[in-house]
């Protein structure tokens, strides 16, 4: 028998194996062994690409499978459906840690010997992404994920439109819980883009501290390993991620989580977080990975993109020395109070200018300058909101507050001295005006200006060591 499989994979120019797969005696699956294997399969062991390693680099025929490779419940999960289902079986993957796509076919071969069956495995590889074998799909998946597609490019509201797909991702998995969360390594946190549970669920999640489950969350990748997702069905599938995240196995065991399926969102090959759905329906796990494959290329995109904008407002708007807004956003704020047709409300204005800071730059270097706008930025937050406050211009920021009195902006000034006081060399001059209508903001913002200028020429004729900025 092993020799007419080894002239059936001999036959085969594509790299090709022949694999066994024991069923155990509750019908679950037991060893699998690669019997056989063509030149082009025995080199991908023997002599592999220099970016990836084998366990062992030796080839001997009927080995488990894990002797060369670490385990992988997909492949273990094609290798039974087509052995001991008899299935002609295709799957078109991205290993989450290799820079290439799988090309895979798995086709029943007979005859069994009692609990042992066999089937082919024939790959190829590829180094970019081929389009047409990735939309080669039955039509029922193809529906399914054409949905999601139409949801989020018509949305106008993204984290509405996500937390649609993930209502239907949770129910077409029949799962308790379905959610996507988002990794910030920059940040060093994560948080949940979207998430849907079952009314009936008996999940309890253990609490854990947002620092702890951000380091958990950075070993799912080691989960995952060279496969492109993990689906743990049932207990004989968890004793993997019990062997590999023995931390989250307890803290999915804790939750009463007796299943998971866990997908790596990535855009441009930069992981970006993950979705999973716990206790779904074992049953549907074939198509559910079906599913989830083409789905979280797509969602990956999309929340890539979202991510990208979201960046680009952020240094749109914001100044990065010190983290209040910038001018542009002070602008926009002052062009959109002169046109509003809203109610008229007071508005306060407050130019702050730091003093000395050329001074500093000149004496003791421009880190030392962006501390002083750093400390400066931090005296006007313990004052003012954060969304108030902007940097107008090198050492000058501006607060802007709509229905402040005459008097609660002489206080505000009288705060922001006090505070300026707790942070070395932080001075500044002040001027404030407060004008009736809103729609004067321009003309408060004239009137502040000259009285900050006249309090900066007080200040350089009570410190004429400071030199004075022309």
């Amino acid at each position: 028998m092993a020799t007419d499989f080894q002239n059936f994979a001999d036959g085969i120019e594509a790299a090709t194996s022949i694999m066994s797969v024991q069923v155990l005696e509750d019908g679950t699956c037991g060893d699998i062994r690669v019997v056989a294997g063509n030149k082009g399969y025995i080199d991908s062991i023997e002599h592999p690409a220099a970016d990836y390693s084998m366990k062992t680099n030796k080839f001997v025929p009927n080995s488990l499978y894990t002797d060369y490779v670490p385990r992988d419940l997909n492949f273990e999960d094609y290798c039974f459906r087509s052995a001991v289902g008899k299935k002609c079986l295709h799957s078109y993957v991205k290993p989450n840690q290799m820079p290439i796509w799988f090309n895979m076919t798995f086709m029943p071969l007979g005859p069994s010997e009692g609990n042992i069956h066999y089937c082919s495995y024939t790959m190829e590889v590829n180094f970019e992404a081929n389009t047409k074998r990735m939309s080669n799909v039955s039509y029922d998946l193809a529906a399914d994920v054409l949905e999601t597609c139409i949801k989020l490019r018509g949305a106008t509201d993204f984290k509405k439109a996500m937390q649609e797909v993930i209502v239907d991702i949770r129910e077409l998995c029949k799962a308790e819980h379905c959610s996507i969360l988002l990794l910030d390594t920059y940040e060093k946190k994560y948080s949940t883009l979207c998430e849907s549970v079952s009314e009936n669920t008996k999940l309890t999640p253990r609490e854990e501290s947002p620092e702890n489950f951000y380091n958990i969350a950075l070993t799912w990748e080691d989960l995952i390993g060279s496969s492109n997702c993990i689906i743990a069905k049932d207990d004989h599938d968890m004793e993997l991620v019990k062997e590999r995240n023995p931390e989250w196995y307890e803290s999915l065991k804790y939750a009463h989580a007796d299943n998971i399926v866990m997908f790596p969102l990535k855009s441009r090959d930069q992981l970006l977080g993950y979705i999973w759905a716990i206790n779904f329906d074992a049953a549907q796990a074939p198509r559910i990975k079906d599913t989830l494959e083409l789905t979280t290329f797509i969602l990956g995109s999309e929340i890539g993109n979202h991510l990208l904008l979201d960046r680009l407002k952020v240094l749109s708007s914001k100044d990065m020395l010190t983290g209040v807004l910038n001018r542009n956003e002070m602008n926009n704020l002052v062009d959109k109070l002169s046109n509003d047709e809203d109610t008229k409300k007071t508005v306060g204005v407050i130019f702050a200018d730091l003093n000395g800071l050329k001074t500093v730059n000149d004496e003791y270097g421009h880190a030392a300058g962006d501390t002083l706008l750093k400390d400066a930025a931090k005296a006007l937050e313990e004052v003012f909101p954060r969304d108030c406050i902007y940097r107008a211009g090198g050492d000058e920021f501006t607060v802007i507050i709509l229905g402040l009195s005459e008097d609660e902006l002489n206080n505000k000034i009288n705060e922001l001295r006090e505070a300026s006081n707790q942070y070395e060399r932080v001075s500044f001059a002040i001027g404030g005006c407060v004008e009736d209508d809103f729609h004067n903001t321009r003309l408060a913002l004239k009137i502040a200006d000259q009285r900050m200028y006249a309090d900066k020429k007080l200040f350089y004729e009570n410190h004429p060591e400071f030199k004075k900025r022309l």
